[in-house]
């Protein structure tokens, strides 16, 4: 059964014992259930949160939803904060009940419709509406969630949340919440939504109650409803209650199914979630719903997750996390050394988040402490599916209503719409599922978080739990409560360090008596009391003896007398017996044959070992008991006492005084015949005396023998103490031992969870890397082969024995030295670099070397891939062999032209190199073909063209405008003569080729200058 959390509201104060009732005229549809607490409201409540598509949503629920339900629905849309709402108006064509746009103090009425204001924050409390402005970011905003937690807070099962269409996951948790408080939960089809991301985040949760299109739900609602209103609508009496045999049989059939015993679970819980169950499958009868879940096994698993109640959020109850940062975590750590590991465990940690607000809060408080300290929490629950949940450690963008943005920047990467706790707070945690009432507990831990788990358990499984947390902590140990928790009558374990926000201290107690308790056994271990339990149970029996006493007196009137065991120890003393003992010399005792006076020592002391055996009245009389300066004659009479109440052999000691014998007839005291025996009197009066002291000495020889035997008979029990306590501390060691097992077993099903994912992401690794069409290869910072995948086998000849071994002692097909100097630049200036290379097969392959790095951020190698890139390469050399072509066919047809040109021609490349000439140039200047093409024009003839004013013309002038006409150059040719002409050139480009040349044409004017 895992925890019912508490959310984060905007009223003040969310104690509900602090809660009043605003005014004094209240409706009728309020009601008081108890004096000081608060009034809740009477009738359903449906909240409805939409965004995206959502008015398409709201029209086709109100157009089929009755005006006089006695419903209040409150719509939450993601509104444009910047403008006003025309949500209010367009509510109105759709129904005939009252709509309104919410103001702050509107008090909630049946039958209305009420539309949150754009650019607020709303709640309720109390059945009114509070309002406030926002401090998040318009795109941090989680209204739906905000209002479903404070309507789950105030109007517990009579709250009703819909989903409809929209982008996101808001409404997610606040659906949580108001399952957990009994309410119930519709959903919108995802399929019937324009967009689906809000309902398929809820449906996500697997607590949706009814996933419906929109048209559908006013009628699914209605049918609810009517086990909410047995006063409007008639209906079968549910033949249930928290007694009767039904209920013991479907948690008995749940069992049986699942395992999991409830039995010891508080039964009002129970009670209320199965027919919360009973009322959605629309079941009246107790026994139909047993054959319904014995039939349906779906529907053990919904109960299930009912009675579990996977339901928390991260820092719930803000205020009893700052009291554990600021005041238990210094005391808890004070002493602590360097390197010590904190341990905590958190039982029914459901999906993680409490576990994970407290690594963050160790985490945090450990960096302002700057002290070395390693982190270990071990978050257990009974769900499996929660505990799977919490080890993803992946949660919805809207855990920003809890967790501040500082902490979401540190603690959370942002993953699209969700976010996933750093590598560095998961690997502190180790999750797995335990029930905390069968399994062994962790132990040697400093904090236990228990929070909201022991209000769902009854009394007695309370008291088996609360000593098995004792069990579990360390000296000096914190337990850590929800708010309504507390420790009951176990404050002989714990001392409370924080009434209000539930933090209890270890107690030191004693051992056998905890570990008693532990395996819910007496506080007896083999016989023998606990040394710390005598004296209370010496205390309980004193109690006894003196109840005892007085009813044993008060039958009749007693002479003085004592109350002695079967050791003859003074117990209990009535009258005034200074005439018949006396306290000894030497150490203090009580015992009755050492304080007795002469002449009662031996008849005591015989008559002790006498009546053990007989369990018969003894009576002495006439005794003769020296006192203070005389002699009394007594009457000892020692009785067993007979009573139910002697939970031991108990005797009484009566004393009582006999008058003295006056003396006989004076006669007897005159005469002879008293005469002759006086002297055997005195003699037998010494011989008596005799015998008295040797008697005497006797006794005191027994008393030392007996003294011996009772002290070797304590020497025993000190040796049989002891091997009790060995006993104890091997047992101790057992159950240690037993505890790391588990926690073994913990940690090896944590191992176990991971290993599979890893294996799953090797494996989809595998099937990536075989199916992509392009070479990868792995490398670690030393260029060692981490992994490759078959296409790389083209380029390099590895095999897969070459893992971890350099790439250098590989073979390689690549025609290309600069391999292993290109992987190393990268590694040094993390910059890639892409190159076109080609194997000796003449194959080409676009290799791409990228530095590998780690989620961390961390950069521990290199990544090579080989695309390949024939196919492009085959495309560029027929284009090139087509424009080849092409500039082939252009020349051609220039080479006609230039030939019909009478005056000089040249066809330059953009390199000057002659390309052709005509006829007349050749003739002109005296050159022939195969001197001149292909030949740079400079170096013509005897390099007769290297004229500067020509340079200036092709290598300045013509790139700039790629043209000059009519430029005069007057040279002086060798074998020519001086000539003077005229120059005009011209770049051009044939349509389609890239390749510029230049067109240089050239008018002799010699002669013609006036």
């Amino acid at each position: 059964m895992e925890k019912g959390k508490g959310q984060k509201s905007n009223s003040p104060d969310k104690s509900s014992d602090n809660r009043q009732v605003k005014g004094q005229n209240q409706s009728s549809r309020w009601k008081r259930t108890s004096p000081g607490k608060k009034e809740q409201v009477d009738f359903p409540v449906v909240g409805i949160g939409a965004s995206a598509g959502g008015l398409e949503a709201f029209e086709k629920f109100f157009i089929r939803m009755p005006p006089d339900s006695g419903i209040a629905f409150v719509l939450i849309p993601h509104l444009d904060p910047t403008h006003a709402s025309l949500l209010t108006d367009l509510m109105r064509r759709y129904t005939k009940m009252n709509v309104v746009e919410v103001k702050d103090g509107m008090k909630i009425e049946p039958n209305g419709v009420y539309v949150i204001p754009p650019n607020r924050v709303m709640s309720i409390q109390n059945g009114i509406f509070k309002l406030s402005k926002p401090e998040e970011p318009h795109g941090l905003r989680m209204p739906i969630d905000s209002f479903f937690r404070s309507l789950a807070e105030d109007c517990k099962e009579k709250a009703i949340c819909i989903i409809f269409s929209g982008s996101g996951n808001d409404g997610t948790l606040g659906l949580k919440a108001i399952s957990e408080a009994g309410g119930i939960s519709m959903v919108q089809e995802p399929t019937t939504a324009q967009y689906d991301g809000m309902p398929k985040s809820a449906i996500g949760t697997g607590l949706a109650d009814f996933i419906l299109p929109a048209e559908k739900m006013p009628e699914q609602l209605r049918t609810y409803l009517k086990h909410v209103h047995p006063k409007k609508i008639r209906k079968a009496p549910v033949i249930l209650d928290k007694d009767s045999a039904l209920l013991r049989d479907i948690i008995m059939t749940l069992k049986m199914k699942t395992g999991h015993d409830f039995s010891l679970y508080k039964k009002s819980t129970i009670f209320r979630r199965i027919k919360r169950r009973m009322n959605i499958h629309d079941i009246t009868n107790a026994a139909l719903y047993l054959r319904y879940l014995q039939e349906h096994p779906d529907e053990v698993k919904v109960l299930l997750k009912e009675f579990l109640i996977s339901v928390t959020s991260f820092f719930r109850e803000p205020e009893a996390f700052d009291v554990l940062k600021k005041k238990i975590l210094p005391m808890l750590l004070k002493n602590k050394p360097e390197n010590y590991t904190i341990r905590v465990w958190v039982p029914g940690c459901a999906t993680g988040e409490e576990v994970y607000s407290i690594a963050i809060i160790l985490k945090e408080y450990i960096e302002e402490l700057r002290r070395n300290f390693r982190i270990q929490i071990f978050g257990t629950d009974i769900d499996e599916d929660a505990i799977t949940t919490a080890r993803a450690g992946i949660y919805p963008s809207n855990i920003s209503i809890d967790v501040d943005r500082e902490r979401l920047r540190r603690f959370f990467v942002k993953e699209d719409t969700t976010y996933r706790i750093k590598k560095d707070i998961r690997e502190t945690v180790i999750f797995a599922v335990q029930d905390v009432i069968r399994d062994a507990p962790f132990t040697r831990t400093d904090l236990i978080s228990c929070r909201n788990l022991l209000i769902y358990f009854d009394t007695e499984l309370q008291n088996k739990i609360l000593p098995l947390f004792h069990y579990s902590l360390n000296p000096e140990g914190v337990l850590f409560l929800g708010f309504s928790e507390s420790i009951g009558g176990h404050t002989n374990l714990f001392t409370t360090i924080d009434k209000k926000w539930k933090f209890f201290k270890y107690r030191k107690t004693a051992f056998s008596t905890t570990r008693a308790i532990m395996f819910h056994e007496p506080a007896v271990v083999h016989g023998a009391i606990s040394v710390e339990a005598k004296p209370e149970a010496r205390k309980t029996a004193e109690t006894r003896i003196d109840e005892l006493a007085q009813k044993i007196l008060l039958k009749k009137l007693t002479p003085p007398c004592v109350i002695i065991d079967e050791e003859g120890d003074i117990l209990y003393i009535h009258g005034k017996t200074g005439k018949y003992l006396e306290p000894a010399r030497g150490r203090a005792s009580l015992n009755i044959s050492d304080m007795a006076r002469e002449g009662l020592q031996v008849e005591l002391l015989s008559t002790i070992h006498t009546i053990v055996s007989r369990k018969k009245d003894v009576v002495y009389e006439g005794l003769q008991v020296k006192t203070n300066g005389g002699v009394q004659t007594v009457n000892l009479t020692v009785k067993p006492i007979d009573e139910p109440e002697a939970k031991q052999k108990l005797f009484l000691v009566v004393f009582e005084d006999v008058p003295s014998i006056r003396q006989g007839k004076a006669g007897r005291e005159k005469g002879k015949p008293g005469q002759k025996y006086d002297k055997r009197i005195s003699a037998l009066e010494r011989e008596l005396q005799y015998t008295k002291e040797k008697l005497k000495d006797t006794i005191e020889e027994q008393q030392a023998y007996v003294e011996e035997l009772k002290s070797a008979n304590e020497e025993m029990q000190s040796t049989n103490e002891e091997l009790q306590s060995t006993n104890e501390e091997l047992e101790t060691s057992k159950e240690e031992l037993q505890s790391v097992n588990e926690e073994l077993v913990t940690v090896n099903s944590e191992l176990q969870s991971k290993i599979d994912q890893l294996s799953r992401a090797e494996s989809d690794m595998k099937n990536l890397l075989d199916n992509i069409k392009a070479g990868i290869i792995y490398l670690n910072g030393n260029l060692y082969i981490n992994r490759f995948n078959m296409e790389a086998t083209r380029v390099f000849n590895m095999i897969k024995t070459d893992i971890g071994r350099p790439i250098q002692h590989i073979a390689s097909n690549l025609e290309y030295e600069s391999f292993i100097a290109d992987a190393e630049e990268v590694l040094d200036t993390l910059i890639p670099k892409k190159i076109e290379v080609h194997t000796k097969d003449k194959n080409w392959y676009l290799m791409q070397v990228i530095p590998y790095r780690t989620l961390e951020n961390v950069i521990d190698g290199v990544v090579i891939t080989f695309t390949d890139i024939n196919a492009v390469k085959q495309a560029e050399e027929k284009e090139r062999q087509q424009e080849l072509n092409i500039i082939q066919t252009a020349l051609k047809y220039v080479e006609g032209i230039i030939e019909t040109v009478r005056e000089p021609l040249m066809v330059l490349d953009s390199d000057l190199h002659v390309v052709s000439a005509n006829q007349s140039f050749y003739k002109i200047f005296r050159v022939n073909k195969a001197e001149t093409e292909g030949r740079l024009i400079y170096e013509l003839g005897n390099r007769q063209w290297d004229i500067p004013e020509l340079k200036e013309l092709l290598e300045h002038i013509l790139p700039e405008n790629n043209f000059f006409e009519n430029f005069k150059v007057t040279h002086n040719f060798p074998n020519i003569g001086e000539k003077t002409m005229l120059l005009n050139a011209r770049r051009i480009t044939y349509k389609g080729v890239g390749t510029q040349m230049i067109l240089l044409a050239i008018e002799d004017i010699t002669g013609q200058e006036s």
